[in-house]
């Protein structure tokens, strides 16, 4: 284990102490060579490992592509002492934030505790051997100096580049909004980096919802009008609609769809980091449990503010052509021929199916990350996009899997106005029914366009969230 935490984040050797050099003037002028005012990375790499400089492979050239605005390949002394500089700060964020008591030093039980906030359990002994690789004067702790010269020709500096590259819920979007809300860095919340990538995600699920809308709408066709004796089937779901109202139908409901993105994100947000303080003991660590129970409260804020406009989603997604001119036609009709309730019906069953939705959602996306990062990860941990792209759809899957017969009765439910008298029910009661007439797989109705819309909407919302992220700024 501790070889794939020294992988991630650690090198064997001490680095150079910029204080002994005087200034980076000075290195500069050691590592260019061929005093042609810049440095490129083989004259970085070589003039490193000559100064017996600790950097992992890969690491020279990620500094000159991060620090080479002009593109001309190589660091002028400006690049150079910029990239350094700003380098130095992030690696202060980092500090800061392992230094859990505050005291200007970090020590076994500190490093221990910050990778079990990451997901991964490791060992005193493990812990006191990465804090030994570290430590220059032997008191197993280490201090701003021992850290700093430890990483600063390190490009992956920070211990917390698991939470940065393992996000999930942010970057897929599959049409649910009742995952766990993914963490940030520190260095993201003190940069503001967080609104940035909230605002790439909300953008990347309103295209990715828009793409994959007429699977929606036919799963919702299915979900309220197939049964034993009325079977629909997924080509015939999409005849039905076309004749009924044309292509243009199968967006019918869209619009709602995509504009709860952006209230729902950002009370989602504020909530979960509000509900973790709640939970967690001053100064302490986030636990899994306390991180589930955090992102549940927190997708129940959220739904329970942004409730109604489910249920005017599901009535224009089963709408007639011409039975509403647009949401707020919607809104008003519901609300005088039905009243204020019937903007919450199916409250309860989406309540209830946040529980095993985020769970499941989390226990698997969490297991995968962890097997991946224990056999996979060497120099980064950074997974890729297919291992990214995979692990969130097969644990959104399984969320899915579980909390479905939840969200069919849901929307049962929220449709109840379109349906025959005796169509309504209870939750109990409609389930109740469907077992009776049409067995447990009467639960599943519709889960085939469902199922078939989760691989385009990850890819397409995690293509659009790149772009997006490229367009705000936002540094990988």
């Amino acid at each position: 284990m501790y070889h794939v935490i020294k992988g991630l984040v650690l090198t064997e050797s001490r680095c150079w102490d910029p204080d002994s050099e005087r200034s980076y003037q000075d290195l500069f002028d050691k590592l260019d060579t061929n005093k042609d005012g810049k440095v490129d990375v083989a004259e970085l790499r070589a003039g490193l490992t000559a100064m017996g400089i600790s950097f992992r492979k890969g690491a020279a050239q990620t500094i000159v592509s991060s620090g080479d605005k002009n593109k001309d390949g190589g660091l002028d002394f400006n690049e150079f002492n910029k990239y350094l500089k700003e380098h130095e700060k992030k690696l202060r964020l980092t500090f800061k934030s392992l230094d859990k008591n505050n005291d200007g030093h970090i020590d076994a039980s500190e490093i221990k505790q910050s990778l079990e906030e990451l997901g991964m359990d490791i060992t005193k002994e493990e812990a006191q051997t990465i804090l030994q690789s570290m430590d220059i004067d032997g008191t197993m702790m280490v201090d701003w100096n021992e850290w700093r010269d430890h990483f600063l020709f390190n490009p992956a500096h920070n211990l917390n580049e698991i939470i940065r590259y393992w996000k999930h819920s942010s970057v897929l979007d599959i049409g649910e909004s009742i995952a766990i809300p993914d963490e940030f860095t520190e260095e993201e919340k003190t940069s503001g980096g967080w609104w940035k990538q909230l605002a790439a995600g909300a953008m990347a699920g309103a295209v990715s919802r828009t793409g994959t809308a007429p699977l929606d709408r036919v799963k919702v066709f299915m979900q309220v009008h197939s049964s034993m004796s009325n079977r629909i089937t997924l080509l015939g779901g999409f005849k039905q609609m076309i004749k009924e109202g044309g292509v243009a139908s199968l967006w019918r409901g869209n619009g709602v769809n995509v504009l709860k993105i952006a209230p729902e994100t950002a009370i989602k947000f504020m909530a979960y980091e509000q509900y973790k303080k709640l939970l967690t003991p001053e100064g302490g660590k986030v636990q899994t449990h306390q991180r589930f129970m955090a992102g549940s409260l927190a997708g129940a804020t959220a739904q329970s503010s942004i409730y109604p406009m489910e249920v005017m989603k599901t009535r224009l997604t089963l709408g007639k052509t011409g039975q509403y001119n647009g949401m707020f036609d919607c809104a008003k009709k519901i609300l005088r021929k039905e009243g204020i309730k019937a903007f919450y019906k199916g409250y309860t069953p989406n309540m209830i199916g946040i529980i095993p939705y985020a769970g499941i959602d989390l226990a698997v996306y969490e297991s995968l990350k962890n097997a991946w990062l224990s056999r996979y990860a060497k120099d980064t941990a950074n997974p890729g996009i297919l291992v990214l792209l995979g692990c969130g759809t097969i644990s959104s899957t399984c969320g899915q899997l579980a909390s479905y017969p939840l969200a069919l009765l849901r929307t049962r439910m929220q449709a109840q106005a379109t349906l025959e008298a005796s169509d309504k029910s209870t939750m109990t009661g409609l389930m109740k029914g469907i077992m009776a007439n049409e067995g447990f797989f009467g639960l599943y109705r519709g889960i085939l366009p469902n199922f078939m819309k989760v691989i385009p909407a990850v890819s397409i919302s995690y293509v659009v969230y790149e772009y997006m992220k490229t367009g705000l700024g936002i540094s990988k």
